[in-house]
């Protein structure tokens, strides 16, 4: 079954997850995507739990990618991924600004030989402004984007989700540019562009009414815990056997039911509680309902009462939790690869296509494993190629 993206070519530059996440995407959804990295290979090869020498992170974010080491150091290298940049769709680099443009691989440089180049580009604040050479890692992003300060208790230590969000994130977006910039390449007849992706923007972008709030009404919108200011009532309560339970009631007519469900007829019809408006007045007395009667029950019986009444609410999964759920298996959530032999589960890539789904080929491959397949694709020669390899241009698979 065909791919979307399929026939598109991206050469994916830069190094751990932002620029490699959006690569992914592309790869997984059908595009020839030729990761280049550095002699020593790409950081996240090695980083959190390695098996056999090689990260499992890897394993699925490095899915369906031509792999190939190059040395940009080399004047030799540089030449090298210029013909591969100038072959390409799209470009996806993630380098501190100014660095492409001191090997010469610049959009600008590019673009007048192939100007239906889609130069994606992905630094921590953007390639323009009082900031452009800041190092730019998802976590300091993330602060200043004004996320972390909304997550954690007030008056504590802001706290970050357990992953690098900021990343994912700013991955994401470059996807949604590329698309955009696709789409407008076919009107303007093959004239491509940049699409400038920032981390600390990707974050600011999640922030919904907090700016309109505070330049309206002089609001700062604080920390809430496992609430979320304003809408009432949203919170996650500790069940009898001691597992967590995240509850939305907070539609006026969802609040009712869920006000039957504990058996609180009297709230349920209470004309002081029958707006979101009136309930946030009232948080902590509802809340108070809500973890009493959670903790008389077990999350499956919570589950089963309030799934009757048509509650939204759900378990808080950790990993073996959501591998052993029959919903997330029915829907595919989980793809399995072979790494030397041995399964290895990895998790499906988001949207569903009905008609051209996306799937993955092959888990992130080893350092250099398609070099001579790209290199052959550019015209060159096996000779050739063996002596980039003993010139230290490029890595040996």
């Amino acid at each position: 079954m065909e791919k979307p993206l399929q026939g598109l070519r991206v050469i994916e530059l830069g190094q751990l997850l932002a620029g490699p996440f959006a690569g992914c995407m592309l790869g997984y959804f059908g595009a020839e995507v030729i990761k280049i990295e550095p002699p020593g290979g790409d950081p996240i090869r090695n980083w959190r739990e390695v098996k056999d020498g090689t990260s499992l992170w890897w394993r699925s974010l490095a899915r369906n990618k031509k792999c190939i080491s190059v040395n940009l150091k080399t004047e030799e290298g540089r030449a090298l991924v210029k013909e591969l940049l100038l072959s390409a769709d799209i470009v996806i680099e993630n380098f501190r600004p100014g660095v492409m443009e001191n090997w010469g691989l610049d959009p600008e440089t590019l673009r007048k030989q192939n100007p239906k180049l889609i130069y994606a580009r992905i630094s921590g604040y953007g390639q323009t402004g009082p900031y452009a050479n800041k190092p730019g890692f998802a976590s300091a992003c993330e602060a200043i984007s004004g996320f972390r300060f909304l997550n954690g208790y007030p008056d504590e230590v802001p706290v970050r989700p357990n992953l690098s969000l900021g990343d994912s994130v700013s991955g994401l977006h470059a996807v949604i540019g590329i698309m955009m910039a696709l789409h407008a390449r076919d009107k303007k007849q093959g004239q491509g562009q940049v699409v400038d992706i920032a981390l600390y923007e990707s974050m600011f972008n999640l922030l919904e009414a907090v700016i309109p709030e505070y330049h309206g009404a002089d609001i700062v919108r604080q920390p809430s815990g496992t609430t979320v200011t304003g809408i009432v009532p949203t919170n996650t309560y500790r069940c009898k056997d001691h597992k967590f339970l995240v509850i939305g009631g907070n539609g006026d007519s969802i609040f009712r039911r869920l006000m039957a469900a504990v058996g609180r007829d009297d709230m349920a019809n209470d004309p002081a509680l029958a707006t979101n408006t009136d309930r946030v007045l009232c948080e902590a007395k509802i809340d108070l309902v809500l973890s009493e009667w959670c903790s008389q029950h077990s999350l499956e019986q919570a589950l089963a009462v309030l799934d009757r009444h048509r509650v939204p609410c759900g378990p808080v999964y950790d990993a073996k939790d959501m591998m052993n759920d029959p919903h997330f298996n029915n829907r595919g959530m989980f793809e399995q690869v072979e790494i030397n032999g041995e399964p290895l589960k990895i998790p499906a890539i988001l949207p569903k296509l009905d008609d051209t789904p996306g799937a993955t080929e092959w888990a992130g491959p080893e350092l250099g494993a398609h070099t001579d397949e790209v290199l052959k694709s550019l015209g060159m020669t096996a000779d050739q190629i063996d002596e980039l390899k003993r010139n230290g241009v490029i890595a040996d698979s």
